[in-house]
């Protein structure tokens, strides 16, 4: 609601209605909507609407309403339509993104519980690396914070900046998001073909000689730089106070990581994480399976899916490796390529009132295959055994009952949540 003060109630009454005016006269025709609602709700001081929702975090069936909105005042009863394109535009993309960063969770969170003696890793095994992809700023943050919601590692900064300002996250006092030094395929070019060894020896020794370090590494030759100047760096990088991180970024990235049987060579057969591990070794975990030595590491950033997520992860298992010897990039290729369609996001109207007469509406196309059928009159929401369910045509008693609480009402926000209480609910 910050933005309906700064744009319209602190503003002057008559640059609003001007401004309205213009537009929509140049829009639909001089005088065909007026401006007299405006001016009221102007007047009014505040938006006199309520929405109530099931608490941020948990996971609601599709077809089942999140949340639910209504006027408080007849007269405004235009606001619920105003706000169906305001909100659809804007929430659509955080919930899909938080919703499949979900998923990616509960599978790392899967294997690393099977394979691995590290599953605090997983915080950081899915690492937001979609900003560049995203589209525009406020796309890559607001998908940037669906992320944030059940993983820590990002490179969308600007989205710890939103958490910070609209769900009481703190970057003093708790960790919201965090990244680590990283080059660029501009880094080793400026390196050239030939010193590309030496720019891996600069890079881990003199500019940053500890700490973690992740290192683009298919510039020109993946296999080159795993099987010849990682070797020859062997006793820099073991030795070295902290990890370096291996990024390939080009490729089939399930063969990358973990090899393919078919591969016209050694390399190609083996993948990334067998080969670091024929060079720096490690140990074998008490659920037998290899962890690579604590200097090394691999990243793969590239065209990542739930799909090749799961692959990955199983094949690596089949090898007998633990699957947090990997971080995946999740990029734009997840993020960006959804539409408010992805998990059926849509906004009816259910329920109005005529005179004081209330009229369940719903919307039932006949060329329709039944997607488009509707809920009819108010709603009710309930959590049972876990899962939430809906009961339409409801009375107004029972409607005030149910898993969606008032979250807004009258211009005042009543239920604030933080950030910590959302990942709490996100992990369950």
């Amino acid at each position: 609601m910050h933005d309906f003060h700064k744009y319209f109630f602190d503003r002057p009454q008559k640059d609003v209605v001007k401004a309205y005016k213009r537009r929509i006269d140049n829009y639909l025709g001089p005088n065909n909507v007026g401006t007299d609602h405006i001016s009221a709700l102007h007047d009014l001081g505040y938006v006199p609407m309520v929405f109530k929702a099931i608490p941020e975090g948990d996971s609601v069936p599709v077809r089942v309403p999140m949340f639910t909105m209504f006027n408080t005042l007849p007269e405004f009863f235009w606001l619920t339509n105003y706000f169906e394109t305001l909100l659809s535009a804007v929430i659509w993309m955080p919930c899909t993104s938080a919703t499949i960063a979900k998923q990616y969770r509960k599978l790392l969170d899967k294997y690393a519980a099977e394979t691995s003696t590290l599953p605090e890793f997983v915080n950081w095994q899915g690492h937001d690396f979609s900003m560049r992809g995203m589209g525009g700023i406020e796309a890559a943050v607001t998908s940037g914070m669906g992320h944030l919601l059940s993983f820590t590692g990002t490179d969308s900064i600007p989205a710890i900046d939103f958490l910070e300002q609209y769900y009481n996250a703190d970057s003093d006092k708790e960790l919201i998001g965090g990244s680590v030094a990283a080059t660029e395929h501009s880094v080793m070019c400026m390196g050239t073909t030939e010193g590309e060894q030496k720019t891996f020896e600069r890079l881990i020794t003199k500019v940053y000689p500890r700490g973690i370090v992740s290192v683009v590494s298919d510039t020109w030759d993946l296999w080159q730089v795993l099987n010849r100047y990682l070797p020859a760096l062997k006793d820099k990088i073991l030795t070295r106070e902290g990890k370096l991180v291996v990024r390939p970024d080009s490729g089939d990235p399930v063969d990358i990581i973990c090899g393919n049987e078919n591969g016209r060579t050694i390399s190609e057969k083996k993948g990334v994480v067998e080969l670091l591990w024929d060079c720096f070794g490690g140990k074998v975990n008490s659920k037998g399976f290899k962890e690579l030595d604590p200097h090394i590491g691999a990243i793969y950033g590239d065209s990542i899916t739930t799909t090749r997520a799961e692959q990955i992860c199983e094949r690596l298992k089949q090898k007998g490796f633990a699957s947090t010897n990997i971080v995946l990039g999740i990029g734009s290729y997840t993020y960006q390529y959804n539409t408010r369609d992805t998990f059926g996001f849509a906004m009816k109207a259910t329920y109005g009132e005529v005179d004081g007469e209330g009229r369940e509406i719903f919307k039932d196309p006949v060329t329709d295959d039944g997607t488009k059928k509707s809920a009819k009159g108010l709603m009710k929401v309930e959590k049972v055994n876990g899962i939430y369910s809906l009961t339409d045509q409801v009375s107004w008693a029972e409607e005030a009952g149910g898993n969606l609480k008032e979250v807004f009402r009258d211009g005042k926000l009543l239920i604030d949540q933080s950030l910590s209480e959302i990942r709490k609910r996100i992990l369950i």
